[in-house]
């Protein structure tokens, strides 16, 4: 079955969950957030969480461990703390949960990226993975990154993803 035919096979609703990694935010100034969980609604998706949590490994842990048992969303769409500062503890947070990981999300961001900030791309360390059959998508903080990530990854490769994750 083609790329064309899974797609259109796959689920259009799904549920998802969206972290966002900051020591400095709270969830009304979560603007980045805040547009993932708007244009997720938009997709047709059903926003079961949209949470801030704090750069700490422990913080970030204890959380995505609790989204992946407790509240059980197709998708976790996570921003923030994904750069290259000691506090940006993201992905030393979650690649360790990984069941497996989806190695080329993050090599596509930064060429796309790279098309948009030149080399400054090279500072984003954006991953994503399967977490217990669900799909975690780990991105840079800033609005533009959000939005390059959602519309030209995410969503449109979203439904595709889970039927392989449920297959």
């Amino acid at each position: 079955m083609g790329t064309l035919l899974h797609k259109k096979s796959a689920p259009k609703e799904l549920k998802i969950a969206v972290l966002s990694v900051s020591t400095t935010r709270k969830l009304e100034e979560d603007k980045s957030g805040a547009w993932i969980k708007k244009q997720a609604k938009k997709e047709g998706h059903e926003v079961v969480l949209h949470q801030v949590v704090t750069d700490d490994i422990t913080a970030i842990t204890d959380l995505i461990t609790h989204v992946t048992d407790r509240v059980c969303p197709d998708a976790v769409i996570m921003t923030g703390g994904t750069g290259i500062s000691p506090k940006d503890v993201t992905i030393e947070s979650v690649r360790p949960l990984f069941d497996k990981e989806l190695t080329a999300f993050g090599p596509i961001f930064a060429q796309l990226s790279f098309e948009e900030i030149d080399s400054a791309a090279i500072l984003s360390r954006a991953t994503a993975g399967i977490i217990k059959g669900i799909i975690v998508f780990c991105m840079p903080g800033s609005i533009k990154a959000c939005k390059l990530a959602c519309n030209n990854l995410i969503f449109p490769e979203l439904g595709h993803l889970l039927k392989h994750v449920k297959e």
